[in-house]
């Protein structure tokens, strides 16, 4: 059966009231489109636990800190929605900008200093944008369980704490990301990158295996891991410009003085034009 399209909010309300008489659980996975096999990683998640799967497709203009770059974001409403089919989503929720801001907000969702650093640190207002709007969407879907990738590990640590802070009756699965054969995380921007980029992409994700691999091996100074990892990315190639690459607390999203536990390694990277965001967990083995 198709997913039923809904693009605005009443009806996904009225349509959703059924469902919680019938006291079933209802899964949403809140997506800005271009949806690929990351995205369908999370709809088959959801589809496994419950029994109604509602799927946001929206393009939140509050957390793009640049015009441009919310130009350029890809959308593809048709292919999206052909993906849910096929998937087994319920429902598909594309509503328009105007439906979900119709007037400038007064009230929005102040993150602290979980923001402070990582993408946070030179996406001023990125975070606020996507809780406020995360946030909304829990309020119209009212879901028991939200599914998001952990490849966007700030943003999920950011919903988790938004969730614990409001006592939002909602459980957060973290989901785990998505690669492709060379280790390149999947990613709607991906698609930006032009033959020659995407032959470099994957040095992100081999800048942080090898830090993976210096702190399982023992290596407790996140100075010196960073140092060894960014020496995988190679200097001389003038597409690559390293926007950070930090170990920190996976919780708190704070740099850490000394490895004492599991700790988020991440890494922004643009390549050409084109911004690519990755992170590992990782630990001392035992």
């Amino acid at each position: 059966m198709a997913a039923e399209l809904i693009t605005s909010i009443e009806p996904l309300r009225r349509r959703l009231a059924d469902v919680r008489r019938a006291r079933t659980p209802v899964g949403l996975v809140p997506t800005m489109g271009a949806l690929h096999a990351g995205h369908a990683r999370l709809i088959e998640e959801a589809r496994s636990e419950c029994r109604t799967v509602t799927v946001s497709i929206f393009v939140n203009p509050r957390q793009f800190d640049r015009e441009d770059d919310l130009l350029r974001y890809p959308r593809a409403l048709e292919a999206d929605r052909t993906l849910c089919d096929r998937l087994g989503a319920d429902l598909v929720f594309a509503p328009s900008a105007d439906e979900m801001y119709p007037a400038q907000p007064a009230c929005t969702v102040d993150v602290g200093q979980l923001a402070d650093h990582l993408c946070g640190r030179s996406r001023p207002g990125h975070f606020r944008g996507v809780a406020t709007v995360v946030l909304k969407l829990f309020g119209i879907v009212e879901p028991d369980r939200a599914y998001f990738g952990e490849k966007d590990a700030q943003q999920l640590a950011i919903v988790r704490r938004m969730v614990a802070d409001f006592n939002v009756p909602v459980a957060i699965v973290g989901v785990p990301t998505v690669r492709d054969h060379d280790g390149l995380a999947l990613s709607s921007r991906n698609q930006h990158l032009t033959p020659s980029e995407r032959q470099l992409a994957p040095v992100l994700f081999k800048a942080l295996q090898v830090a993976h691999r210096e702190i399982a091996d023992g290596n407790t100074d996140p100075e010196s891991v960073r140092r060894l990892a960014l020496a995988a990315i190679p200097s001389t190639e003038s597409s690559l410009r390293l926007e950070y690459l930090d170990v920190v607390d996976p919780e708190r999203m704070q740099p850490v003085t000394t490895i004492s536990g599991p700790v988020l390694v991440a890494g922004a990277l643009w390549v050409g034009t084109t911004r690519l965001i990755d992170s590992v967990i990782s630990h001392r083995n035992a």
